[in-house]
């Protein structure tokens, strides 16, 4: 995600906190809808199990910093296949050569494509890299760790289900998402500039009704903001699907402009939409840090944005395809 565009995220959340203050506190001391808003998530929940999505980023976390090409970043790749393996998802490995500015770099993004009752697939993706940094140890448990490990239990929710009962879906664990020295056009989003580029040329772009990407998804203070870039018609359908699911403090009315996994798909015209907290500690000071550690998520968190997900792909499946 490039810096720019995340701090002028984060400027336009730190005026809407300032504006929005007065409607916050007018909303307090409504115990009777809370309580209401609560019991509607226990009862429309879905099959999201948070501890096994918590327990995979545990998992990728204690192997340390995953930056591209490192042992940690092996074992993730190992592991997220072998996850879905187990599932009985069919794997692909989409293996590529990354021109960044330290020389040619092997990257592979994974995709796990589980059929359902159409032709047309909808995507679930997370970046599952980490910045490389050489003055921290960055183990980005929230940033591609929380993601990766949503996915993963929403891949596991998704498998249990007969073929006709669910959407057709690919799981996509995108490669090379962060800068290797300053984020730009062309140093960032390897995996995902590169699959839509294979993509468009082989026809399989065509296929893709939507994309909705998950990113810094864990915080224990959840709160995800409406992107700017993302296609308007499925920011509308998340947010009424976290609404309904009696989540809807969590999907707030913030607006931000995040450059992320999601926009090479948008300027190939296929449907996105990045769900994505990008107020992590106080003004973001968490991001990119040492501190980007476990004890600042909460599996409850990574249920709330896989419940809404899991939740919404019927409406999304119905929506119109796009006519670019």
């Amino acid at each position: 995600m490039g810096w720019t565009r995340k701090r002028l995220a984060n400027l336009v959340w730190m005026l809407l906190v300032v504006t929005l203050s007065g409607a916050v506190g007018a909303c307090a001391g409504k115990p009777a809808a809370t309580a209401q808003k609560a019991e509607s998530a226990r009862t429309n929940a879905s099959e999201f199990d948070a501890d096994r999505a918590f327990a995979h980023v545990q998992q990728m976390v204690s192997w340390g910093p995953r930056p591209v090409g490192s042992e940690a970043h092996q074992k993730t790749q190992a592991y997220i296949i072998e996850q879905l393996r187990q599932y009985k998802i069919e794997v692909e490995e989409d293996r590529f050569i990354g021109q960044t500015p330290k020389g040619n770099w092997p990257m592979m993004n994974i995709i796990g494509k589980l059929k359902g009752r159409t032709k047309e697939v909808i995507l679930i993706g997370s970046h599952y890299d980490t910045k490389l940094f050489t003055d921290i140890r960055f183990v980005g448990a929230n940033d591609g760790g929380s993601s990766t490990g949503a996915v993963l239990e929403i891949a596991r929710v998704l498998s249990q289900r007969p073929e006709p009962e669910r959407p057709h879906v690919w799981f996509v664990f995108f490669d090379g998402e962060e800068a290797v020295v300053e984020w730009s056009p062309t140093d960032s989003r390897y995996g995902s500039r590169h699959l839509v580029e294979r993509w468009e040329k082989d026809g399989t772009l065509r296929q893709i009704r939507a994309l909705i990407l998950l990113d810094m998804i864990g915080d224990k203070d959840l709160a995800i903001q409406r992107d700017g870039y993302s296609t308007r018609s499925l920011v509308d359908v998340i947010w009424q699907t976290a609404r309904e699911l009696g989540y809807g403090q969590h999907f707030t009315s913030d607006l931000g402009f995040i450059d992320d996994d999601h926009v090479p798909f948008l300027q190939k015209g296929v449907p996105a939409v990045d769900l994505i907290d990008f107020n992590y500690g106080l003004l973001n000071r968490y991001w990119h840090t040492e501190h980007d550690t476990l004890d600042k998520l909460s599996p409850q968190s990574l249920k709330i944005v896989g419940d809404v997900v899991i939740r919404a792909l019927p409406t999304i499946e119905a929506m119109p395809m796009r006519t670019q």
